[in-house]
């Protein structure tokens, strides 16, 4: 089975963006990064909204949509984030939304108050 990188790591990390393989596209962990690299400022709802962004955009670049999304897992750095996160992920999802898992972690990036990594079909 062959595998297809995905976007571009302008981080100059050893992972790829994403990889499209098997009729499936696996979305490495996304963070709240804007278009010149650097974290977004702002509470879980500007950090979610960002990194929601940033698949949608990295989706769009295979023709797809969110609707693509059948999991994601969402990691948060604190708890009591959680309320304001459900109600900007939901402006994303708002029908028929994907599996989800959602733990509490520390993040590697000081700052990053949230990271979602996510896996799309492609039909």
């Amino acid at each position: 089975m062959a595998k297809q990188v995905l976007g571009n790591n302008a981080l100059g990390l050893p992972f790829s963006p994403a990889v499209a393989a098997g009729g499936f596209i696996f979305l490495s962990g996304q963070m709240a990064f804007d278009q010149n690299n650097q974290l977004v400022d702002g509470d879980i709802t500007v950090q979610t909204k960002q990194v929601l962004t940033n698949i949608k955009n990295l989706l769009a670049e295979q023709g797809l949509t969110l609707d693509a999304v059948v999991k994601n897992t969402i990691w948060l750095t604190h708890v009591e984030d959680f309320a304001a996160f459900n109600q900007a992920y939901a402006e994303f999802f708002p029908n028929n939304p994907p599996a989800r898992a959602t733990v509490r972690s520390d993040l590697l990036i000081p700052g990053a108050r949230i990271e979602i990594e996510a896996l799309a079909i492609k039909d």
